[in-house]
């Protein structure tokens, strides 16, 4: 009954206090994707991606039964730095659905007319504001709606102190008519309190949370192995110095001496390496968390990299390595020689044939495929060949009849009709598609099997192709796996490499389709179709598994299409929409939503893009 009784309480008072209307609730995934497409046809930065802010407290006054209810004391402001344009999670401020979508999308244009961002907050949103209507006119009925909306749920100035009131009078002033106030009245009084929010601003990006706390040295989860939905909720984070004394109280007394009578029960007992079950719950509770490095980190007990394998178990290298350049937006400077790519070659893969359990699906490719191969034609009117063309004969002869000279010859000839094109299959080997999709196959699996695949049915049309495999550890170490080169034929030895890949390591694909182009570049052929098959976006222990690494691989897809090449991506992840299209282009790219369809798949799609 006090529960009953507490909720029914809560609830009234809650409502009472206003200020937030759960029914016309309007959530970032409902319009995150209409936000993104209008940020990006602003003029806003196409490789910001469009994510949750973070809630925190304002510290602005409140009205007597907000205080009562403990309601809107946090708020989640909209915010913008060098890779993220964080919306709030939801939007819940005025009572019809209409404004609060219409929220966003303002929000989402004045991030992208944002055109002083080292201005103070106070001028910044204002010249943000006036270039956004003067841009975009058609904007300004929603905008003077929303402001409308937003002033009349503010704490009016009469119920402030004067210099509060004189603070509040300007924002206000400045929402009207934005670019009208130089500044905003300090506040005098040591009772007065920061100014309410401004649900229609931006605030600056906190500096201690623009770069990575964690060491950059420190070793990361495979890439896809986290919690998709954990990652979208934002924290507030900062970097503090390890505490002298972690348990001050605990040097007071002795924990043996403490009665318990947890030793008699019959439970099955939690060690101390067991992860705390209730560890996410408890930092949605945290306003900001704090980290820390305390020196027991695993590298600290442990000096060897548990990922390397040992040299007799390792694949062989060829040669020294590669020097490769990779792209640094922050610098717009293109690194030389920023990173060493190893060739490789599988150290004890034996010649096999095709497994037995994709016979089946081969010989029907092969039969599909078959009719691509080139085939012989009759040329007609040739000087020379092994036949008369009859046709030609009396044209000839009718020709010389009436006084002219002929013009053409009067043999058939036979010609190979050749399909001038060539075919570099890259495919990502990283750690992530170690991950299981059945009870019985894991992603890799499923790219051994549609190499494999690939492969029978190239040869059935007689195409020139190359099979390349990559994954990297840091940028010193890019391993690029050579499964079938364009100089041979794809036979026993082929498959055997096929068969031997295993995943390991990161993503780092900008300098793995550098190397791939470069290797393309050298065919002849008119056409020549780059094919990348990964799972996830680049990825890699250092700075490149942020937009560093976003920017490095979209740079070497534009290469790629200066080369004269034509890069196209399959990916099973299923986020991909919200990064592909910025690195290869909307019709660069093609999703495959059911992993397990990608052998079969995957020459079909070949034979889209080299059917014209």
């Amino acid at each position: 009954m006090e529960e009953f009784i507490g909720k029914i309480w809560h609830n009234w008072v809650t409502k009472a206090a206003g200020g937030h209307y759960p029914q016309a609730a309007v959530k970032l995934v409902d319009v995150e994707k209409t936000a993104g497409i209008l940020f990006r046809a602003f003029g806003g930065d196409p490789g910001l991606k469009i994510a949750a802010a973070t809630a925190e407290q304002h510290g602005a006054r409140r009205r007597w039964l907000e205080r009562l209810a403990g309601s809107n004391e946090k708020v989640s402001p909209a915010r913008r730095d060098a890779e993220t344009l964080r919306l709030p999670p939801e939007i819940a401020a005025f009572p019809d659905s209409a404004l609060n979508r219409d929220l966003y999308l303002w929000l989402s244009a004045i991030a992208a007319c944002d055109i002083a961002p080292e201005k103070p907050w106070f001028l910044r949103n204002q010249l943000a504001a006036a270039s956004t209507l003067q841009r975009y006119p058609g904007l300004r009925p929603r905008y003077e709606r929303l402001v409308e909306a937003h002033i009349a749920s503010r704490i009016p100035p009469a119920d402030m102190l004067p210099d509060e009131a004189a603070q509040e009078e300007a924002l206000r002033q400045a929402l009207r008519q934005p670019g009208s106030q130089a500044g905003l009245p300090p506040l005098t009084s040591k009772k007065s309190r920061p100014p309410q929010p401004i649900l229609l601003w931006l605030v600056a990006a906190d500096e201690r949370s623009r770069g990575r706390v964690a060491d950059p040295d420190e070793e990361l989860p495979p890439e896809g192995s986290g919690n998709t939905e954990a990652t979208k909720e934002a924290h507030k984070a900062e970097q503090v110095e390890t505490p002298d004394n972690k348990t001050p109280m605990l040097a007071m007394f002795r924990a043996e001496s403490l009665p318990t009578w947890a030793e008699y029960v019959r439970v099955n007992r939690a060690f101390d390496e067991d992860e705390d079950p209730n560890a996410k719950d408890a930092a949605k509770d945290l306003d900001q968390l704090s980290l820390t490095r305390d020196g027991q980190t695993a590298k600290s007990r442990v000096k060897f990299d548990l990922d390397l394998p040992s040299a007799a178990e390792d694949d062989t290298p060829i040669g020294p390595g590669i020097a490769l350049p990779e792209w640094d937006y922050r610098k717009s400077l293109m690194l030389e020689k920023h990173c060493l790519l190893q060739p490789m070659i599988a150290r004890d893969a034996e010649p096999a044939a095709l497994p037995q359990a994709l016979a089946a699906t081969a010989k029907k490719l092969r039969g599909q495929f078959a009719a691509l191969a080139p085939q012989r034609r009759w040329l007609k009117g040739q000087p020379d060949g092994p036949e008369l063309d009859v046709d030609a004969c009396v044209r000839n002869l009718a020709d010389r009849a009436s006084g002219h000279t002929p013009e053409t010859g009067g043999y058939l000839a036979q010609a190979r009709c050749e399909r001038d094109l060539a075919c570099l299959l890259l495919a990502d080997l990283s750690m992530s598609t170690d991950a299981p999709i059945s009870d019985s196959h894991r992603i890799v699996d499923v790219i051994r099997d549609s190499l494999l695949l690939f492969s029978e049915a190239l040869t059935a049309t007689g195409d020139r192709f190359g099979i390349y495999g990559f994954s990297s550890l840091r940028r010193q170490n890019i391993r690029f796996h050579l499964l079938k080169d364009f100089g041979k034929r794809y036979d026993a030895a082929a498959r055997g490499r096929i068969l031997a890949i295993k995943p390991g390591y990161y993503t780092r694909m900008g300098a793995a389709i550098r190397q791939s182009a470069s290797i393309l570049a050298e065919q002849p052929a008119n056409r020549r179709l780059l094919l990348i098959i990964t799972d996830g976006k680049p990825n890699d222990l250092d700075l490149y598994d942020s937009r560093y690494g976003i920017e490095d691989t979209r740079l070497a897809v534009h290469e790629a299409r200066a080369m004269g090449l034509t890069p196209f991506c399959v990916t099973i992840d299923r986020e991909a929409g919200a990064y592909l299209p910025y690195l290869f282009g909307p019709a660069g790219f093609c999703v495959i939503r059911k992993p397990e369809e990608l052998p079969r798949r995957l020459p079909l799609l070949y034979v889209q893009l080299t059917r014209h």
